[in-house]
């Protein structure tokens, strides 16, 4: 199958040096944190806060604040305020009309901020003596005042999908999305289970699609709190459908024309697509490229 352009993946292209040498080297990140240059991003909460134009907003360092080191934005030091949150895993919903104003860099950089502080939230105490755990490592890790246990920043593998069956590919709601909203279908990886097994597994159990032929696309850091999405394509033998309504609202097979008519953002397209900064967005562009390539490859 021949490949078309790389789109653009939301959260990602920061392009800050995260500087891991950085952050065990307690003189060097004093004198970062002390530099005059060193900005500090501005959180609402999690949320970000931007400017008239857009674009995140950064602060001096105040004395003795408690940060996550992001980087290095060329000789600049960037560090997030580590954040006390009164909720832990709260939906973020209303941090997403925020996205659409913000540049891709943006994204990238404050999903990482907030994707660490919801990490530091859910670690506060260690999991094997119970003990308090305190940061370390420049916000990139806890350790445990009592056993010395290390805690390290994980992501949860997510496989997101779109089966395909004789130029057509399955999407589906769930019942908290936006009114018309359908998307490619998503499942975390289970263990003992490599991404291949996972795509056809909740494919399986959601859409009672028996697939073949998984091919990675392309994955994404997804900070709603702390995710890696994989996203796939997959040939479904049959068009038939068996949907799984604990999961899922509604889903049908929908054909190029209707794809892209839905990511053109057209009065008349069958379904609300996906937003641009989610994978499943991306992951209907590609299989558009993709197709349109194997087309011509076959004409």
């Amino acid at each position: 199958m021949a490949r078309g352009r790389v789109t653009e993946i939301g959260f990602t292209g920061s392009a800050l040096d995260r500087a891991d040498h950085l952050r065990l080297d307690e003189a060097q990140l004093d004198a970062l944190l002390r530099s005059a240059e060193a900005r500090l991003l501005a959180l609402a909460e999690l949320d970000p806060v931007l400017d008239e134009e857009g674009r995140l907003t950064w602060a001096a360092l105040g004395p003795d604040e408690e940060v996550i080191f992001l980087g290095l934005d060329g000789s600049v030091p960037l560090f997030a305020p580590l954040v006390t949150l009164e909720r832990i895993g709260a939906r973020a919903w209303s941090v997403f009309r925020l996205l659409a104003l913000m540049s891709p860099r943006d994204v990238a950089i404050w999903g990482t901020a907030r994707s660490l502080n919801e990490w530091h939230a859910r670690h506060g105490f260690c999991g094997r003596c119970g003990a308090a755990t305190a940061s370390f490592r420049a916000g990139w890790g806890r350790r445990c005042g009592q056993c010395g246990l290390e805690h390290f920043p994980r992501v949860d593998p997510v496989v997101i999908m779109l089966a395909e069956h004789e130029g057509r590919v399955f999407v589906a709601r769930q019942p908290q999305y936006p009114p018309g909203r359908y998307s490619a279908l998503a499942g975390f990886v289970e263990p003992g289970e490599s991404i291949e097994e996972a795509v056809a597994r909740e494919l399986m159990e959601e859409a009672g699609l028996v697939v073949s032929d998984v091919r990675y696309v392309a994955s994404q850091p997804w900070p709603f709190p702390g995710s890696l999405m994989i996203a796939c394509l997959a040939s479904a033998e049959s068009a038939e459908i068996r949907l799984d309504t604990t999961e899922l609202e509604d889903g049908f097979w929908i054909d190029r024309a209707g794809v892209e008519a839905a990511l053109a953002g057209a009065p008349d397209a069958p379904f609300l697509a996906p937003p641009p900064y989610a994978i499943a967005h991306s992951l209907l562009v590609r299989w558009l490229e993709w197709d349109r390539d194997e087309q011509e490859t076959n004409s």
